[in-house]
């Protein structure tokens, strides 16, 4: 099944002064990055667009910890449940979607604030989108299976063969841009590489308004732990298993969300709860180090270094001092 949301083909480039002026407040999950919005947006008049691609998904609400009705009261938030579980929803459709919704907001004389946690939706808007085919299941499937046998080693080795320059780039455990390079070879007979040029050249910080929060390694893991704990305890199995209830199986998309496949595998009895919890907290710390990694190799970026006992505002009030350095030129 495939996304009745609108899509553009005159926007495969969009690097556009329309987002360059937005602010922007990502990090890792459980950064604290919902809180500190809410104060920020208050202090610079902003509405608040979503930075998240799985809180696109009705129903997928605990796991996401997608924004409370309080908190969506307190300030507008947008491009939060557009789509059921079961569609496939991708980078293009979302950036062609936010470009609508700034220009919305701007209409109205407000600021826009880009909130959340996928580096690749920030990176697209600011450098444009890197157009190419769309994912070709049966071949990523083939290349799965063949990983079992010959391990990731190999397959980078096969990347160099082709594309030696994106193999150099990428890490030889980067599994998921490692299929992705050998798939657009595959389709369209370049490397990918030649494609890239553009969307790997960024701006300067001080030319942008985009800010990370980032905690010391040991207190963002308690958070995590903290935040999984808090999930499960809201109900997140119960979330899990009326989604499947309703629709039968999640898009494999929607199943990217950090915390539904494992408990999905619980739901099999392929596992217990308990290590369901220590394996929700696992893999979310894996992708935490992945956000960071992300975040840290965009340009654009400006590190907030959060403190224990600092209030959400203190940290906003922080944020736009740091933004007192952008410049437009």
């Amino acid at each position: 099944m495939t996304s009745s949301l609108p899509t553009s083909t005159d926007r495969d480039n969009p690097t556009s002064d329309l987002v360059t002026n937005c602010w922007f407040l990502v990090g890792s999950t459980a950064s604290g990055k919902t809180e500190v919005s809410l104060s920020l947006a208050e202090k610079i008049g902003a509405e608040i667009i979503s930075l998240d691609s799985m809180a696109v998904y009705r129903g997928l609400d605990i796991g996401t910890a997608k924004p409370s009705q309080e908190d969506q009261q307190r300030i507008p938030h947008h491009l939060l449940d557009l789509v059921e579980p079961t569609v496939e929803f991708n980078v293009t459709e979302y950036v062609n979607l936010a470009h609508e919704k700034v220009s919305d907001i701007r209409s109205r004389g407000r600021e826009v604030l880009f909130t959340g946690g996928t580096p690749l939706y920030l990176k697209s808007l600011l450098r444009g989108l890197l157009s190419g085919p769309p994912a070709d299941w049966e071949f990523r499937n083939q290349v799965e299976q063949e990983l079992q046998q010959v391990g990731l080693d190999a397959l980078h080795a096969r990347l160099h063969q082709v594309d030696p320059l994106t193999a150099t780039r990428l890490h030889r455990h980067d599994k998921r841009r490692i299929i992705r390079a050998l798939e657009y070879y595959k389709i369209t007979g370049q490397p990918i590489s030649h494609q890239q040029t553009q969307f790997e050249e960024g701006r300067p910080a001080e030319r942008c308004r985009v800010f990370v929060l980032a905690w010391p390694r040991p207190q963002l893991h308690e958070r995590i732990n903290s935040r999984v704990e808090r999930m499960f305890a809201d109900g997140l199995v119960a979330e899990t298993s009326d989604l499947l209830a309703r629709h039968g199986s999640l898009s494999r998309t929607a199943m990217q969300a950090v915390g539904y496949r494992e408990i999905i595998a619980y739901l099999e009895s392929t596992c217990d709860l308990p290590e369901t919890i220590e394996r929700c907290k696992a893999r979310t710390r894996q992708f935490a180090r992945r956000q960071e990694t992300w975040f840290r190799s965009l340009s654009e970026c400006r590190w907030i270094n959060q403190q224990t006992g600092e209030t959400p505002l203190q940290v906003a009030e922080r944020v736009c001092a740091a933004a007192e350095a952008y410049q437009t030129h």
